[in-house]
């Protein structure tokens, strides 16, 4: 089964990522702003986890497959997990992807404490072809209010994601997130007067995700 654009604009697929894109058309999304497990094997206080954080299987075929439905010249926004940063460069690069640009998430609070307290976030800004320079480029500084990780243990904050999407997608355009987790992506597109499509492989995520986004 191959979805058309319009069959998934503004609505949210449960399943896995990889297999709902490779059902969507080449070139069919304006950008993609996307936070994925950072293969950490992550568990908050509560002993929430996320979906695949344990292995890199995903990682490559996740990433050709965003490349693919990216329209030509245009741009992707992807969170990632310090620790694996080389292996997250390697899959963008082999997808066909060119990093543009490096944004610093400021918290005012420290999320873990090792050697340093960790008290940002990072993305990477990916090209695919030449897209033209933003009106309003963003800055690469960005604060991070707290989400308070209600809906999902990573949930990231609604205000630090909207910038982007209003600098990096045309008005009207259509945001894709295929790790969509509690919708923030999605609730920030439609903030921001954009179309959305958000994946997530977690039912109850995805539940919670459609009802906020229905709310």
């Amino acid at each position: 089964m191959t979805f058309t654009t319009d069959q998934l604009r503004n609505s949210i697929r449960q399943g896995d990522c990889i297999e709902v894109m490779r059902q969507m058309p080449s070139r069919s999304v304006d950008f993609i702003l996307t936070d994925p497990p950072y293969l950490v094997r992550y568990k908050d206080r509560s002993g929430r986890s996320i979906a695949n954080d344990d292995n890199a299987d995903w990682l490559e075929p996740a990433y050709r497959e965003m490349y693919r439905i990216l329209k030509n010249d245009s741009l992707a926004v992807s969170f990632y997990g310090w620790t694996q940063t080389d292996r997250f460069m390697q899959a963008w690069r082999k997808a066909g992807f060119r990093i543009v640009g490096h944004i610093v998430f400021r918290k005012k609070y420290a999320s873990r404490s090792r050697f340093v307290s960790y008290t940002h976030e990072s993305a990477y800004v990916l090209a695919k072809g030449r897209p033209e320079l933003p009106e309003n480029p963003p800055a690469d500084v960005i604060d991070f209010p707290y989400s308070g990780n209600r809906l999902h243990p990573t949930q990231k904050p609604v205000a630090a994601l909207t910038p982007l999407i209003e600098a990096f997608c045309p008005e009207d355009g259509l945001v894709l997130d295929p790790f969509c987790g509690s919708g923030s992506t999605l609730v920030a597109a439609t903030e921001a007067g954009c179309n959305y499509i958000g994946i997530e492989i977690d039912r109850a995520y995805h539940g919670i995700a459609a009802r906020r986004l229905a709310a």
